[in-house]
């Protein structure tokens, strides 16, 4: 499994035809994430409000976006996928798929009930979103689990690390302070979730250290999940994902020959063969690691994708973040080439499967 590593706000002409509101415009709607119980005990297998209008919502209003409208559109698309997922979760397995494979006898139970939370995360970006903008809608998606509980649950660890790992760089983004305080709420949802992930399932210290991993060019991480989109199942309204994409080269590494630890030798893998990166003749690139609040860089062998993990990380913590860049620390994101690769440090039964495509 390999997080290989791309929403457009929509201004509203005046000769703009409305269509006939769809309900989910309205943000006082159906129930209210925080006030219901629905994001937290609902069990059944159907899906939940507000996945009941998968359609994307078209403007209602004229006008310009709001200030965060473009932010909070690359975070519905991504919630999509990441509500999807525990939807086919819960959809594909019972209880009995987990305890069959060693797992808590609540395993199913938590499943669902994340999957009850995402679905509140939906409903909070719809309605940050405001009405001169679209509001994405669902697409169709293949996380390749099938009917393996085992996989599903890895895919689960992977995918909230990365949900932590962009909205850290969402922050970056955000324009208003009301978004800055939401994007901070979520991503304590979405630790929580993790943490449960590593302490009760893979039996592993929950902690990553004193901080997660801050990375900041959240687009490059979420054109990561697009590998999970399948081609031309989008609404045909939605905005592109994400917006704005640099179609960066998706990138993974060899987990035959590197675990991916602190002080390995590791072989980057450009996963795509019509995207591949460009090196220029005697330039210096170099292989930039970002860790808690930190990063290091190290030189890359555009011969052999050849770099190494810095030895100073703390190992069998958090998570690790690699992007190819043409200067040290990568300082823009423009200077990013390819990228980015998630390197799981925890727990240690999947370190190596990061790498995996």
């Amino acid at each position: 499994m390999y997080f290989s590593t791309t929403f457009i706000s929509v201004l509203v002409s005046s000769s703009a035809v409305f269509a006939r509101p769809n309900p989910i415009s309205n943000p006082s709607y159906g129930p209210v994430p925080g006030q219901s119980a629905l994001y937290n005990t609902y069990r059944g297998k159907a899906p939940p409000f507000p996945a009941t209008f998968p359609s994307a919502v078209l403007p209602t209003k004229k006008g310009p976006p709001g200030p965060d409208d473009l932010l909070f559109q690359n975070l519905l698309s991504a919630e999509w996928i990441i509500y999807s997922f525990y939807q086919t979760g819960v959809e594909v397995f019972n209880a009995s798929s987990f305890t069959a494979i060693g797992m808590p006898n609540n395993t199913y139970d938590r499943i669902t009930e994340i999957r009850d939370n995402e679905a509140g995360h939906l409903r909070i970006f719809q309605d940050q979103i405001s009405a001169t903008s679209i509001k994405p809608g669902k697409c169709e998606y293949d996380f390749g689990v099938g009917t393996d509980a085992e996989l599903f649950l890895a895919i689960q660890l992977l995918l909230e690390l990365a949900s932590m790992a962009f909205l850290t760089g969402l922050e970056y983004q955000a324009k208003s302070q009301f978004t800055h305080g939401a994007l901070l709420a979520i991503a304590e949802v979405e630790t929580r979730h993790n943490t449960w992930a590593l302490d009760e399932i893979w039996r592993t210290g929950p902690f990553s250290g004193p901080s997660d991993t801050v990375f900041p060019y959240a687009n490059q991480i979420l054109d990561s999940t697009n590998q999970f989109v399948l081609p031309g199942s989008c609404p045909k309204e939605n905005p592109e994902f994400p917006s704005p994409s640099q179609h960066l080269p998706q990138t993974s590494y060899n987990d035959t020959t590197s675990e991916g630890h602190p002080g390995d030798e590791i072989t980057f893998i450009f996963t795509e063969p019509e995207n591949q990166p460009h090196f220029d003749e005697g330039k210096d690139y170099y292989a930039v690691f970002f860790h808690s609040v930190s990063n290091i860089s190290v030189p890359f062998d555009t011969k052999t994708n050849c770099s190494k993990i810095p030895s100073q990380f703390d190992a069998g913590r958090g998570l690790i973040v690699a992007v190819i860049a043409d200067e040290v620390g990568a300082p823009t994101e423009e200077s990013v080439v390819a990228g980015p690769a998630l390197l799981l440090q925890q727990p240690e039964a999947l370190t190596a499967t990061t790498g995996k495509s």
